[in-house]
């Protein structure tokens, strides 16, 4: 479908691609993984021709169709977001637009009757009449409701924008589909449209994301980037990591036969094929795990933080307490009435359709600003750490990172600092860059070693896995799960709050909803509830 002829890039000394050879074929799903500046975004501009390679080529199949997601968002402001939909289908576009404008001419000639007719026909093979209605369609499955097709695309806010391009760039059935981080500003409902769309989709399609759920749900394939080179993997992004982390211990194990890593090798492939078949992982659909020879498992290279969260002191039974708590912004309310108490190693999961909401109610928390009315309690033994989701004030000096995580640190030594760095990745070199110059995602990572530094055994978590890369956020979760403590927390990641979460409270303007249960489960509940609505 679509290949790359010893593709090779160079920014100065750094080199992203050295003579990439790599073909995507069709009828599979292919995430691009990656380090924080492994190329990724770049490795998608080189394929949709957006920026040219220092050497190499790249070659789609003659006569296929590439579709890419915009990340333009104010490319179309004075476009109807129905048409902004149908020009993600260029040569049907072009055509209607030319007969449209033919039969708008007033001096209507014979040529042009002929040229109509002949355009008419092009329309017609290319289901033209069907274009509007499945461009409707698809914009009320992502959420768009109908009352805003036919508005400019510069009167919708900025979330609403990002769906119209998702669709724009779905629409049309394109043999090649390229998209970089669809999920960013999509809520649950229109993620899972998303998904279903594309487990159906029959062609080609390469994605970046560092949503793992989502990555499980629609690849059949991982495209790795890894010292410059890039290596295609079959199976999901699960299979991927689970599958190197074993040959990486097997690696390390000098005593295990090969004859007995064969067979634990392939035992993992076993089991991991039964338990896709009981999901609706495409890897499951395209049988592509059956396939898999345990020659093809190499550890990885890549490094993972180490994100392990210790408690000073163990937490008593009284953890927090919360009695009838409210806040409104600029009148309109945010919560109401909030009341809860929190368990002993609860780790709850909120959810709320407007995130101010949350951020509020952890700034209350941890004392930034006050609620309107109502109180809440910690209990005598509790420790708080807290990861804001906004942090660009506490690197506002120009310390170097030893410098300022000293300033956090009780033990003062550089060694015991550094320490805490290294675990983060910042080490040698790393460890003396300035806060000024940090990247969000090595701001995060210096936030992480802050909090662990204090060692609380309460945690307050807002959206942590921002800015941060898949390893980062495997470490994260990993480190969450196997935390003792209590965590009050919130996550767009669907797979971080799947499997840290036991409990989930969703916060309402009016009122909230409090659940023992998985994510999965409250999920699964809430959508039970919305088909009985429908009915009635």
């Amino acid at each position: 479908m679509i290949t790359t002829n010893n593709v090779s890039l160079q920014y100065g000394k750094r080199i992203l691609f050295d003579e990439v050879n790599v073909t995507f074929k069709e009828g599979n799903c292919y995430g691009v993984i990656g380090a924080n500046g492994a190329g990724k975004s770049t490795f998608l501009k080189i394929l949709s021709g957006e920026i040219d390679p220092n050497s190499g080529s790249v070659a789609l199949e003659p006569g296929k169709r590439m579709a890419v997601l915009k990340q333009n968002h104010y490319e179309y402001d004075e476009v109807r977001v129905i048409d902004t939909v149908m020009m993600g289908h260029k040569k049907l576009w072009e055509v209607m637009t030319e007969k449209d404008a033919i039969y708008a001419k007033p001096d209507f000639s014979e040529a042009d009757g002929i040229k109509a007719s002949e355009l008419e026909a092009e329309f017609a093979e290319m289901d033209g009449w069907n274009a509007e209605p499945e461009a409707a369609a698809m914009l009320s499955g992502i959420q768009i409701h109908e009352s805003l097709h036919e508005k400019l695309m510069k009167d919708l806010d900025p979330t609403q924008k990002v769906r119209v391009l998702l669709t724009q760039a779905l629409f049309g059935n394109p043999d090649l589909l390229i998209l970089d981080e669809p999920t960013n500003d999509l809520d649950i409902k229109s993620i899972t449209w998303l998904e279903d769309f594309l487990l159906d989709f029959k062609n080609t399609v390469i994605v970046v994301s560092h949503d793992r759920h989502f990555l499980d749900t629609v690849c059949t394939h991982v495209a790795d980037i890894d010292y410059g080179k890039i290596t295609l993997y079959t199976g999901n992004y699960s299979f991927w990591y689970e599958s190197s982390q074993l040959a990486l211990r097997q690696r390390s194990s000098a005593n295990k036969k090969a004859e007995d890593k064969k067979k634990e090798l392939q035992a993992f492939i076993d089991r991991f094929s039964a338990n896709a078949s009981k999901s609706r992982q495409a890897t499951s659909k395209k049988k592509m795990l059956a396939k898999i020879k345990v020659e093809d498992i190499r550890p990885s290279n890549r490094k993972y933080p180490a994100i392990i969260f210790n408690q000073k002191r163990e937490a008593g039974n009284q953890i927090l307490e919360l009695n009838n708590l409210s806040k409104s912004l600029d009148g309109n309310p945010l919560f109401t009435d909030l009341t809860f108490e929190m368990n002993k190693g609860d780790k709850i999961a909120f959810l709320s359709d407007n995130s101010l909401a949350i951020t509020a109610l952890f700034q209350i928390l941890m004392g930034e600003i006050e609620a309107d009315s109502g109180s809440f309690s910690f209990g005598q033994t509790i420790t708080t750490a807290y990861l804001p989701s906004e942090n660009s004030s506490y690197f506002e000096s120009d310390d170097n990172l030893i410098d300022w995580l000293r300033n956090y640190s009780e033990n003062k030594e550089e060694v015991y600092v550094r320490g805490f760095l290294g675990k983060m990745l910042f080490s040698g070199e790393e460890s003396l860059k300035k806060c000024g110059v940090l990247s969000g995602g090595e701001k995060v990572r210096c936030m992480l070693s802050r909090m662990m530094l204090a060692e609380g055994n309460v945690l307050l978590l807002d959206e942590p896995t921002n800015h941060l890369d898949l390893e980062s956020i495997t470490a994260f979760n990993n480190g969450l799960k196997n935390f003792p403590g209590s965590v009050l927390f919130t996550s767009h990641d669907h797979q971080f709050v799947q499997t840290v979460a036991n409990r989930v409270i969703q916060l309402k303007p009016d009122g909230f909803k409090d659940r023992m249960r998985t994510y999965d489960e409250f999920l699964e509940e809430e959508a039970k509830l919305e088909a009985e609505l429908a009915v009635i």
